[in-house]
């Protein structure tokens, strides 16, 4: 299959089902959003095997490294159908210890969200993990997985070209990572540890473009492509209920848990 099909199938196939709530940035547990694939694999089969391993090694792994990307199950002597790929990754400013336990709470909750599913994506306040079952790794995506626009939007100049400094260097992050700050308004930026400099340059440019065109002058944005994110936002302008919908929310992600 080649790549062109293998993007579209993504596309039509992995139809991403939005659980989304606002955050007030604390805590690796809060819910960004999740996608699965339709598709579904049979229980007891090598691809569950191999997938069980995979999620496995996220969590051994992220003792010792914020990013990896596996392969399970792609070698010739494979059964059909049975190849698994992923990654996981932490935001860049976590210590070890807050990756595992971020990751570790992701591998237990994207079973709940992705029954049986070919595909899955499940997206953390802190932290990223993503199966899928054909090989992705290293291949610039910058398609749209998530969005997000505050409500509330700035009508001063300084208050946009403030944003607009931030953005700028947000969309210069050497090292996969940057955070930045002018005035009041503050962000960061992150792309996947898979990308080359060039790719990742590519996708976080893209990032502010999305985010200029689909939030237009809002006090706070998030966008969240295939292998970046970039998130702006202007102090204070989360309001006193998010706190209570955060817990509401979170309070039906739990019940989900068999």
């Amino acid at each position: 299959m080649n790549q062109k099909m293998l993007k579209f199938h993504k596309l039509s196939s992995n139809l991403f089902l939005f659980f989304t709530f606002f955050s007030s940035f604390v805590g690796s547990h809060v819910l960004t959003y999740f996608g699965c694939s339709q598709e579904k694999f049979q229980p007891n089969t090598p691809f569950e095997t191999n997938l069980n391993f995979l999620l496995s090694s996220f969590v051994s792994s992220s003792s010792q490294t914020l990013y990896n990307s596996f392969a399970i199950g792609n070698d010739t002597n494979a059964p059909l159908n049975s190849a698994v790929y992923g990654l996981y990754q932490c935001r860049g400013d976590l210590m070890t210890p807050e990756c595992t336990q971020c990751v570790k709470y992701a591998v237990s909750r994207v079973g709940v969200a992705c029954p049986y599913s070919y595909s899955g994506t499940l997206q953390l306040e802190q932290c990223l993990v993503r199966f899928e079952n054909y090989d992705f790794l290293g291949k610039l995506d910058t398609s749209v997985t998530f969005k997000k626009c505050s409500k509330g939007v700035s009508h001063d100049v300084q208050s946009v070209k403030r944003r607009d400094d931030v953005l700028f260097e947000l969309g210069e992050a050497p090292q996969g990572f940057r955070v930045s700050s002018s005035g009041l308004v503050q962000g960061f930026s992150q792309c996947l540890g898979d990308l080359n400099p060039n790719d990742c340059s590519s996708c976080l440019d893209e990032a502010i473009s999305k985010l200029k065109s689909l939030c237009g002058s809002s006090e706070a944005g998030d966008v969240f492509l295939a292998q970046c994110y970039m998130r702006y936002w202007t102090a204070g302008y989360y309001d006193s209920h998010s706190s209570i919908k955060n817990h509401q929310m979170m309070t039906m992600w739990e019940k989900q848990s068999p």
